[in-house]
């Protein structure tokens, strides 16, 4: 369901990121019922990883991509939002931060697809 016009985005809280994901986690997909590893979190980053690559989710990009949610620049829904984070924030694994912060309930819980026109 998307959020109302109205609500506040708090500015992205650190800590809470390190409590939450900093001894590992699996984060829900947007969609297709699967899993994103974090494999833990520290001051400058969210490390992500598969079987095959790892990466990092840089903090100083997440909280920019956070504060351009709040002001309306980029969009809550995920599928939009992952556009709008490559084009004004940073190309690194944009998809998996939709999924991080949907979890962290900056973006809106749907599964569909939106068309900008």
């Amino acid at each position: 369901m998307p959020y109302p016009k109205w609500r506040f985005v708090m500015p992205l809280d650190w800590s809470a990121v390190k409590k939450k994901y900093g001894q590992g986690f699996l984060v829900p997909t947007c969609a297709g019922g699967k899993f994103l590893k974090v494999s833990g979190v520290d001051d400058v980053a969210i490390y992500i990883e598969s079987p095959i690559w790892r990466a990092a989710l840089h903090r100083s990009n997440l909280e920019k991509g956070v504060a351009l949610i709040d002001d309306g620049t980029i969009s809550r829904d995920p599928g939009l939002f992952v556009e709008d984070y490559m084009l004004y924030v940073a190309n690194e694994r944009a998809t998996s931060v939709a999924h991080i912060l949907r979890d962290l309930e900056f973006l809106d819980r749907t599964e569909t697809f939106s068309i900008r026109c």
